[in-house]
């Protein structure tokens, strides 16, 4: 709950950050004085900037059990169900969190973690990476994912997507308006020139966006296989689990869920966008705590 009030909080920090600087340099000024309405283009950036990625933190754990197929367990099915979700109790009451749901769904080598609430996570595994890998590869797995609820990543995540959209949203409206009137020279109502310029400045800052979203994505992956390091005592397992990553095709997670999964393929578009590291550097970070 801390960290959604945190959320909210940081939304309102935007505005008045952007108000206070633009007042500073008189830009809020200058654009009223063209009819630009500049609070009220803020607080529409950001209500949809953020709102669209809080709705879609809201409603993440639904979501993904929908779009994976994955099934609850608690441990009844079968020995491997019992074994998995007496692992995640153990190491959330390590972490000093709420027992997540833990879930089982069809597929590659992979698994995830998502959920609006510290307390009230969902933890998912594929049949694949049980096939794939010893007792100990999957339970480091299992403390990497519970390293990102305790690390609170799914709400920091969603705090930096709702800032980044915020400053989409936002500029690409200042530079429409200042095309549609001061370069198109239109002193009507707006005009095809804002749209066409709000919807390729939109596609071309959201470019930007998506590099500064996977930056931290990886960075924090780095910090998740640490904390799985920590709750195992040890960095091995998950050295191991990494390694044995590194030989498997990792099962494809829907698109909105990519950066949730312990791995990815390599993104279309190059380092720039992958939301994890390579398996090469993320062994040789849990090596250096060694």
């Amino acid at each position: 709950m801390k960290r959604i009030v945190l959320l909210i909080a940081t939304n309102f920090a935007v505005i008045a950050l952007l108000s206070v600087v633009a007042s500073l340099l008189g830009i809020d000024q200058m654009l009223a004085q063209n009819g630009f309405n500049f609070f009220g283009t803020l607080v529409f950036a950001a209500l949809f900037g953020f709102g669209g990625a809080f709705i879609s933190l809201l409603i993440s754990k639904p979501m993904a059990k929908w779009s994976t197929g994955a099934q609850v367990i608690d441990g009844s099915e079968g020995t491997t169900q019992y074994w998995l979700v007496d692992t995640v109790k153990k190491l959330a009451d390590k972490a000093g969190i709420g027992m997540p749901e833990v879930a089982m769904y069809e597929g590659e080598p992979n698994a995830f973690a998502t959920g609006a609430f510290r307390d009230e996570s969902l933890v998912a595994v594929s049949t694949g990476l049980l096939q794939s890998m010893s007792r100990e590869e999957v339970e480091a797995v299992l403390g990497h994912e519970i390293g990102h609820v305790a690390n609170g990543d799914m709400v920091t995540l969603t705090l930096i997507q709702g800032v980044v959209n915020t400053f989409v949203i936002f500029l690409s409206r200042v530079i429409g308006y200042v095309v549609d009137r001061v370069i198109l020279k239109n002193d009507k109502e707006q005009g095809i020139g804002f749209f066409v310029t709000v919807m390729v400045s939109q596609l071309v800052l959201g470019v930007f966006a998506s590099m500064i979203v996977a930056w931290f994505s990886r960075r924090r992956e780095f910090r998740a296989d640490a904390a799985s390091a920590s709750l195992l005592g040890t960095p091995q397992p998950m050295v191991n689990a990494l390694a044995r990553l590194g030989g498997l095709q990792p099962g494809a997670l829907p698109q909105n869920m990519a950066a949730s999964g312990i791995s990815a393929s390599p993104g279309s578009w190059g380092a720039l966008f992958s939301t994890h590291p390579p398996v090469e550097e993320r062994i040789a970070a849990l090596q250096a705590r060694q």
